[in-house]
């Protein structure tokens, strides 16, 4: 059954004082991969329906203001970087991560007035390669410290795209097992057809027989059951979840991913895919081996979606719907559960902040945010080389030094067992 126009606003406005807003406020978000930071001061940074200005000052601590300076407006993406924070270079104000105003120039001292002026700033944190902040109210809840984000087993890759969307069908699309079949199947059959390749036995294609979704202490899980695989399978006994609010963990043994979408406003998403490669037994991985950056291409130079790789096809159906899908005349079906679950979710986690309470995956002490372990399945269709080969086959054209990585963890480098720095 359709919901109501008040009932999807409440779902996708992101804004300050929105019902989904303040809840998402709760929440740490990645707004920055820590190599993006590399080389430069700043970084226009636009969550949750405001413009803010991450920094790096000359001690190597990062801060996160409110785009605008308090004096006359003029924007501190082009501020001037001290040992102490961030000084406008209109008048030359100085303002420290706090968003205190240290100095004032050309100002009499003696009045005080830079003690009455104040930038909006937020906390942010460095994990795993990314940049966290968090938006919401005092207490600040502890930085959740997931698997992969402290894993000493893995080479990390790290890709973004801003996508023309609301958030909460990009999410929706992680409830919706079915589409596999079909968007990365019997489309990406089609595509291969119109390109001339071989589609025989395409191991995306295969027919879901049984959908389950499970509540859990993080989120939900999600499990198939695939044409050809028996009920012990790892897709149907283990499966892999979607933390709530915003992060989808999904791979095999060998690529294990998070996917997080940030909520710019309400038809933009910053969009990460957080992918670690496990290495092999025996291979050792230096502390400082680089994590790659790349940007995630959208569209092509003409305009149209990128659809012969498999996160181009999930964004060409999220942007396709329009900015905002509209629910109120949707026709769910019966597979559609578990988005009727999710939406039910992040419903309930409204209301409880509406309460004064704290909503679900909000981590108070540093015990309970340490070393969260994830369900996992590792072998989803019957051998775990499909996620390889697809990343194999098409994000290569984009990541750099994935190849290499591939390789490695393919164990064609016999001569190594470490990973050289590139």
């Amino acid at each position: 059954m359709p919901i109501s126009k008040e009932k999807n606003e409440r779902l996708t406005q992101v804004g300050p004082g929105t019902p989904g807003g303040e809840l998402l406020r709760r929440y740490w978000m990645p707004i920055s991969a820590v190599s993006e930071m590399e080389g430069r001061y700043t970084k226009k940074v636009r969550i949750l329906s405001e413009d803010l200005i991450l920094y790096k000052d000359k001690t190597g601590n990062y801060g996160l203001v409110q785009e605008n300076c308090a004096h006359r407006r003029a924007s501190l993406e082009y501020g001037i970087i001290e040992p102490e924070g961030i000084r406008c270079m209109y008048h030359g104000w100085l303002f420290n991560e706090e968003g205190r105003c240290l100095e004032q120039p050309n100002e009499p001292q003696e009045k005080g007035f830079k003690n009455r002026v104040q930038l909006k700033a937020y906390p942010v944190r460095e994990l795993g390669g990314l940049i966290f902040a968090y938006l919401g109210p005092n207490p600040v809840p502890e930085l959740p410290k997931f698997d992969l984000f402290t894993r000493d087993d893995v080479i990390r890759t790290v890709g973004a795209c801003v996508v023309p969307c609301n958030w909460v069908q990009i999410m929706e699309n992680s409830l919706d097992p079915v589409h596999l079949e079909w968007l990365h199947g019997r489309y990406f059959e089609q595509v291969f057809e119109e390109k001339g390749r071989d589609v025989e036995d395409w191991y995306f294609s295969k027919h879901h027989l049984k959908l389950g979704f499970d509540k859990f202490e993080y989120g939900i899980i999600k499990r198939r059951l695939l044409e050809g695989q028996s009920e012990d399978s790892d897709g149907w006994k283990i499966g892999h979840p979607v933390i709530f609010p915003n992060v989808l963990r999904v791979g095999d043994g060998a690529i294990q991913t998070f996917q997080i979408r940030v909520p710019m406003d309400d038809t933009h998403t910053y969009h990460i895919w957080y992918s670690c490669f496990v290495a092999p037994e025996g291979v050792e991985i230096p502390e400082d081996y680089p994590i790659s950056y790349y940007d995630v291409p959208l569209k092509d130079e003409n305009g149209k979606f990128v659809v012969d790789y498999i996160d181009g096809q999930d964004m060409m159906a999220w942007v396709s719907q329009g900015e905002i899908t509209d629910r109120t005349i949707e026709r769910l079906g019966t597979t559609d559960r578990g988005i009727i679950l999710y939406r039910q979710m992040l419903f309930e986690q409204m209301k409880a902040v509406e309460n004064g309470e704290d909503p679900m995956c909000v981590f108070r002490t540093t015990e309970e945010a340490q070393n969260i372990q994830m369900p996992q399945e590792k072998e989803i269709f019957g051998s775990g080389a499909a996620l390889f080969k697809a990343a194999g086959e098409w994000n290569t054209r984009y990541a750099p030094n994935l190849q290499e990585i591939l390789d490695l963890i393919q164990g064609k480098k016999d001569e190594t067992k470490s990973v050289a720095m590139s």
